[in-house]
């Protein structure tokens, strides 16, 4: 193939024989989103820095790594103007932001810096409060340090 954004044509084998170029060629670019999602995960959430050799770690850390990119992806699609954003981006202009944890029987209240906390989030479609299942039916709830 060329016209890939290389010097050289990008070769592809397959046993698939009965496969035409056009199907090869969207196999190809979906296994490229594949890496490429996988370099993203890599650079904003250090999935190569895994935390220890011991495998339960490193099956904790994968399902976290993996938790992250899912609730990266879901930010995504609710802030305006950002449904493209890498992961590196979302964390370094949204995640990475102040404010305190507060934790009640049955409530965990996330209070954001009223200056961490930009209207653009305001504006997405987040819910102020969610029940979470797998926390025992607790609440999380996310404002801004006003309320």
């Amino acid at each position: 193939m060329r016209g890939l954004g290389r010097e050289s044509p990008t070769v592809i084998i397959t046993n698939h024989t009965h496969a035409t170029p056009k199907f090869l060629l969207a196999r190809y670019a979906r296994r490229m989103t594949i890496e490429q999602r996988l370099a993203e995960a890599i650079r904003s959430s250090h999935l190569d820095a895994l935390s220890s050799a011991v495998p339960l770690n490193v099956e904790l850390d994968v399902v976290l790594s993996v938790l992250a990119s899912a609730v990266c992806a879901a930010l995504r699609q609710r802030l305006p103007g950002y449904h493209t954003a890498t992961p590196d981006t979302l964390q370094r202009r949204f995640l990475q932001t102040s404010g305190v944890l507060l934790y009640d029987n049955d409530t965990i209240t996330i209070r954001l810096d009223r200056r961490a906390y930009p209207p653009m989030l305001r504006a997405a479609d987040i819910p102020d409060q969610t029940i979470v299942p797998w926390w025992g039916g607790r609440r999380l709830h996310l404002e801004d340090a006003d309320k």
